[in-house]
């Protein structure tokens, strides 16, 4: 397994933050992992990307000219990165900032709309406690608990 990611979006979108955790992701997995952000004045509201490569085997280069992914989080990010993605390599688009889907047609695109996304987490409590009001005794906002089985443990009994 071997595996090249590329993330870029405006500063302060969080994309070496997104990095890093993915980085640290494989860490804790025992992969091989290295991080390299490329950043200078983009930290304030210019683009920013960093690379994360993910292998089972010692990575020779932190630098990758053809990756397997890229998580674009606005319009110059993927107009840049998208003719570097490999064929039938997966492209991440933040719909809600990008007005384009990628023109190729030999990648995997995904639409996100990443910021609504970011909006409707900041009232997952609220929405939670008025769910319950209304007489709901169980209420799940993401769907871990269905993947893994683990609902139908906490259900038991009630």
């Amino acid at each position: 397994m071997h595996t090249e990611i590329i993330l870029a979006g405006f500063g302060g979108q969080g994309v070496l933050l997104i990095g890093k955790l993915l980085a640290y992701a494989g860490l804790r997995a025992g992969r091989e992992v290295t991080w390299l952000p490329a950043y200078g004045p983009e930290m304030r509201g210019g683009t920013c990307n960093c690379t994360v490569v993910l292998s089972d085997r010692p990575v020779g280069s932190p630098i990758s000219k053809s990756p397997h992914a890229l998580i674009a989080l606005n319009l110059p990010s993927l107009d840049k990165f998208e003719g570097t993605v490999r064929p039938g390599g997966i492209i991440v688009v933040n719909s809600s900032l990008i007005n384009r889907l990628p023109r190729r047609t030999d990648v995997i695109v995904v639409p996100v709309p990443a910021n609504e996304i970011a909006a409707a987490l900041k009232y997952r409590a609220d929405i939670v406690e008025r769910v319950k009001k209304a007489g709901f005794t169980y209420v799940a906002l993401d769907l871990e608990g269905f993947r893994s089985g683990s609902m139908n443990e906490i259900l038991k009994g009630r």
